[in-house]
């Protein structure tokens, strides 16, 4: 997996937590300021392999850091969005 494939595949599982964060908020409150989040997806072995590396990197250089395991959620398809034409009125 390129450095670019496991940047985006981040994104996307962070864009997950955030929106579990969204409905629970006091999980935020669980992670400190200063502490790296490194999320382990359940259910992706080849994404769990490159940020278990990240992990120990971590913690080779001594920070501070969350580990999150979750589940990496089913895409859903994406909604279907009309452009609607809105004549201006004289």
């Amino acid at each position: 997996m390129s450095k670019d494939q496991i940047i985006k595949r981040n994104l996307d599982l962070l864009n997950e937590f955030m929106k579990i964060a969204f409905d629970q908020p006091d999980i935020l409150d669980r992670i400190p300021n200063n502490a790296e989040l490194v999320i382990l997806p359940e259910n992706d072995p080849e994404l769990y392999k490159a940020n278990m590396k990240i992990k120990r990197s971590l913690e080779k250089k001594g920070k501070e850091f969350v580990v999150v395991r979750m589940k990496k959620q089913e895409r859903i398809p994406p909604p279907e969005i009309e452009l609607m034409h809105i004549a201006n009125s004289v």
